[in-house]
């Protein structure tokens, strides 16, 4: 375990990419926690209603910034979730991308080095590309193309997983990389183009499933409450070495269009179009590390998690 001992209460955590989809149930968890929170977004594919909750709370402070600056804070936790994570948004403007990745890495790693702050990066399952082996585990060294449009995140995440390495290796910093792999919930926006959040707006919308290739490309979907778990539970350890969070239950897209067709409308259509370029045919985590050391496994199934998630998308669009 981590040799640092916290006081929940004086704990200062650092969340970039706070107010995004991922950093927002972070933030509650820690917040829950009895933890104080500094959130950092420049609100690029964030939104400052997820966490508006916390917005007057004593323990919760809010900073609009670029992590592609420096930033001089005062902290025992760095959390580096800031980055565009859905095609859309980090194909929209590739250079801001890999920038974003690898400067904000560098310059919160920097402020890590300076502060003595642990340091956690949600890094990526798109760091083994399109795989040649399934399940994808840690030590897979992954089939990545350097130049295609998917370039600018996949090789972005792997050059701040180096970045990780190497601040552990020359100067001790306690680092840890967090391979995500799909994951879906409530406060996904409508438009990142993300196949969970592509299917249920659509469907409330009445509208043809849209389909990329023949559908049987697979994927794991891990529910967002049992991702966060995993993430501190990571962050609480002495893993410096990558470890994949992610549920190892496979599906075929297909698969995942007839259950959310099923739920929504099943007098619904698929159109079909063309698989972009690089898009991995398979994804599935081998999480033997995870279970193994840190005692995490997913909880929620992929029927009781679309279906808190179509609650949460009506809600929120159909009101």
């Amino acid at each position: 375990m981590n040799n640092k001992i916290y006081n929940p209460q004086n704990t200062r955590n650092l969340v970039s990419g706070g107010a995004g989809f991922l950093g927002s149930h972070l933030i509650d968890k820690l917040m829950q926690k009895g933890e104080k929170v500094i959130c950092l977004d420049n609100y690029f594919t964030g939104d400052k209603s997820n966490i508006a909750k916390w917005l007057n709370h004593q323990n919760f402070e809010i900073i609009r910034h670029d992590v592609t600056e420096p930033i001089q804070l005062e902290v025992d936790k760095i959390w580096h979730l800031a980055c565009p994570a859905s095609p859309i948004h980090y194909q929209s403007n590739p250079i801001k991308t890999s920038k974003t990745i690898f400067l904000g890495t560098y310059n919160l790693l920097g402020l890590a080095r300076r502060v003595g702050a642990d340091f956690l990066l949600a890094s990526t399952s798109e760091v083994y590309g399109d795989p040649k082996i399934n399940p994808q585990t840690e030590d897979y060294r992954g089939s990545v193309n350097t130049v295609g449009i998917r370039s600018c995140y996949d090789e972005g995440k792997r050059i701040a997983e180096t970045l990780c390495a190497d601040y552990k290796r020359m100067h001790n910093i306690n680092t840890r990389i967090m391979r995500i792999f799909n994951t879906y919930g409530p406060r996904m926006r409508c438009d990142d183009g993300r196949v969970v959040s592509n299917f249920i707006f659509q469907a409330l919308q009445g509208k043809p499933l849209t389909i990329y290739g023949n559908g049987n490309q697979t994927r794991s979907f891990c529910f967002v409450d049992d991702l966060i778990k995993g993430m501190i539970k990571l962050m609480e350890s002495d893993i410096y070495t990558p470890v994949n969070i992610g549920n190892p239950h496979e599906f075929t897209i297909l698969e995942l269009a007839e259950k959310i067709k099923k739920l929504i409308n099943p007098n619904l259509d698929f159109i079909y179009k063309s698989l972009p370029e690089d898009d991995p045919l398979q994804r599935k985590p081998d999480i033997s590390k995870a279970i193994n050391n840190l005692n995490w496994h997913p909880e929620i199934s992929l029927d009781e998690g679309i279906n808190l998630t179509i609650d949460w998308f009506k809600k929120e669009y159909l009101n």
